[in-house]
């Protein structure tokens, strides 16, 4: 049986629902959009989205009176002791609109975040990028006019397959490349090509040394490459990825060259470097930042996540690879100061070395929920909806009593469950959370965190 009348919920997530929209709109002219160099990989592009003024993310809340911190402290401390979290546990409560702590249990002890990492990755690019900057995939002429290359922007959701319309955001087409590819070729004569890829966007290697080794066979995440298709998998929505993703890519693009009449006149791969300011032929383009910001943090998508982090890693001037990530991530929260008590290794949370204390993640949230910068709100709509949406979908099933009063990122590895984002109290006040565990015994983690979440609540 519901604890709170479920027209309340359904109402609060209608309502989600126009927010979720409307935050692709930013009033600011962002001067942080990628630019365009040699080789441009992104490139600003306005959208036709609502403008609004900034408000809270969730509808209910706003600035009801502060719940009661006595009560709040007894019932958290007293949902923290469940045993199905372990010994070692960390939360946050921040009220939204006054940044006060209104309650802390090993505020400021590192935490391995899991994907909770997520967030600080969303922030990060949103902040730096720019939320309508897109990513570009081109092929270019080559060294002769008969040859030409496909050059990886390093969008992870360019798609080989059919594109479903249904599908949000829409994702960029390989056939619609290799469509406009041949289009131009065939106009100046030229039915065959030798195709080359350049996929030297990223440098480094593609996985993580901190990763568990069993992480691409498994499906988790794909070898991180500035070239892939439907984020590195054998085939679209399946969980297999495939070994070498830009050799997959340029096999793909190649194919699809030939059925639109422009023969490849290589079979084998053959990686290649654009010349500056070599001709462009043709070109697709992601959606903005801001949506891919949030299916990557609805879906909890490792390798748009790892791709985000290697955009700003180019935006901010560090080589485009796990370590310059880190530092240009670093070096973004260090301007919208929120850098302290956040050390991470990757984009994506996958790593076990990464470290967040519960402070700091509380506090990324409530800057995203800050008037101050619209730039981040996409970071906060992308988070699921307790009961109905992404990974908490299938969670609070035993505390629907927060159905749509929770909006937050979820993570999970080994021995680690942690949970961060925003819920509306009783009173009708927005307050930011972050509850994390990483020596959880069991598989009760995650119901205990839920409860948490319900207890902010009310």
């Amino acid at each position: 049986m519901m604890r709170r009348d479920r027209w309340v919920a359904l109402v609060t997530l209608v309502m989600l629902q126009f927010f979720v929209v409307a935050a692709g709109a930013h009033l600011l002219a962002s001067d942080a959009l990628v630019e365009k160099d040699t080789r441009p990989i992104a490139s600003p592009e306005p959208v036709s989205v609502p403008v609004v003024t900034a408000g809270p993310v969730l509808a209910a809340g706003g600035d009801g009176p502060l719940p009661a911190k006595t009560t709040l402290t007894e019932r958290l401390t007293k949902a923290l002791g469940d045993p199905a979290l372990g010994p070692r546990v960390g939360a946050v409560v921040i009220d939204v609109s006054s940044g006060e702590t209104l309650f802390g249990s090993h505020a400021d002890r590192g935490i391995t975040p899991a994907s909770t990492t997520k967030v600080v990755t969303a922030v990060a690019a949103l902040a730096s990028l720019g939320p309508d900057t897109r990513l570009s995939t081109r092929v270019v002429r080559g060294a002769s006019p008969n040859s030409i290359i496909l050059v990886g922007g390093g969008d992870p959701t360019l798609t080989a397959g059919k594109v479903d319309g249904s599908v949000y955001p829409r994702p960029a087409s390989l056939a619609s490349l290799a469509s406009r590819t041949a289009k131009t070729l065939k106009a100046a004569g030229i039915t065959k090509v030798t195709v080359a890829y350049d996929d030297g966007l990223y440098t480094g290697p593609r996985t993580a040394a901190s990763w568990k080794p069993g992480y691409v066979r498994e499906g988790s995440v794909a070898p991180v490459t500035a070239l892939m298709v439907d984020g590195g998998r054998v085939s679209p929505g399946g969980s297999r990825r495939v070994a070498d993703p830009s050799k997959t890519a340029h096999a793909k693009f190649a194919a699809l060259l030939a059925k639109y009449g422009v023969k490849p006149a290589n079979r084998a791969a053959r990686r290649a470097e654009a010349a500056a300011g070599a001709e462009e032929i043709a070109r697709v383009e992601s959606a903005p930042v801001y949506a891919l910001v949030e299916r990557a943090l609805t879906l909890s998508d490792n390798d748009l996540s790892e791709a985000l982090a290697r955009h700003v890693a180019v935006k901010e001037g560090e080589p485009a690879s796990f370590d310059g990530g880190a530092a240009a991530v670093a070096k973004v929260l260090a301007r919208l100061n929120a850098a302290g008590g956040v050390t991470v290794h990757d984009g994506s949370g996958l790593s076990p070395k990464n470290r967040i204390t519960p402070a700091a993640l509380a506090r990324l949230v409530a800057v995203a929920a800050s008037p101050a910068d619209p730039r981040l709100r996409s970071a906060l709509s992308g988070m699921p909806v307790a009961g109905f949406t992404g990974t908490l979908g299938h969670r609070f099933g035993a505390s629907d009593s927060a159905y749509g009063l929770v909006r937050a990122k979820t993570g999970t590895l080994n021995g680690v469950s942690t949970l961060a984002g925003l819920a509306t109290t009783e009173g009708g006040r927005l307050v930011a959370f972050a509850f994390m565990a990483d020596d959880v015994p069991g598989w009760g983690a995650e119901a205990a965190l839920d409860r948490l979440a319900a207890t902010v609540t009310g």
